[in-house]
């Protein structure tokens, strides 16, 4: 599990302005790409999303209001460098169906992690195409979709299993010169009969 130092965890009644702030789609894809790649400037993240730097430094300053990012450490005086405060943003998905604010920035993460996965995909493609990517990565590179029957706690429990892997295996290979940076993204959808 990620340590409750590196995560977030989002109320819907004490932090409804900062849930507001995060329903904007650029914002949400800024924190991901300082998560992602670490610092960069505002300059920098413009060129990453196709936006005017104007409109991403106004972002950012927006993400700092709400301590998602803050100021990182400089390489010279004339740029303004920032970093996500946390790895990871989470919430109770049960606390969230209380407001129509709430509700409706959980469906926009959603969605933008979707998006996510497509420009992920579309990298990866590149990576193995233009061989920066070797043949090892090949076979254990991939995409499911399962469609099972589970219960609402075996649902919970799968979440919990696949959490725990992630981290144990994540810890494991941190010193490892051969890992790379692999983007998961996974969903339990339940889908009414």
């Amino acid at each position: 599990m990620v340590s409750e130092d590196r995560k977030r965890v989002l109320d819907p009644e004490r932090d409804a302005a900062a849930l507001k702030a995060l329903t904007h789609p650029l914002r949400i894809r800024l924190l991901g790409l300082l998560r992602q790649d670490g610092p960069a400037t505002a300059s920098e993240l413009a060129v990453r999303t196709g936006e005017s730097s104007a409109s991403t430094s106004y972002h950012l300053r927006v993400l700092a209001k709400y301590a998602f990012v803050a100021e990182a450490e400089q390489r010279d005086g004339r740029e303004r460098r920032w970093q996500a405060v946390h790895s990871v943003t989470a919430w109770s998905n049960a606390a969230m169906e209380g407001s129509p604010g709430s509700r409706a920035f959980v469906n926009v993460s959603r969605r933008v992690q979707i998006e996510h996965l497509e420009r992920s995909l579309g990298r990866h493609e590149a990576d193995v195409a233009a061989g920066r990517l070797g043949q090892e990565w090949v076979e254990p590179s991939g995409i499911t979709d399962l469609v099972l029957r589970l219960t609402p706690e075996s649902l919970t429990e799968l979440w919990e299993v696949f959490d725990r892997t992630a981290e144990e295996l994540a810890a494991r290979d941190e010193g490892d010169p051969r890992a790379e940076q692999v983007v998961l993204v996974a969903a339990g959808l339940p889908l009414a009969s």
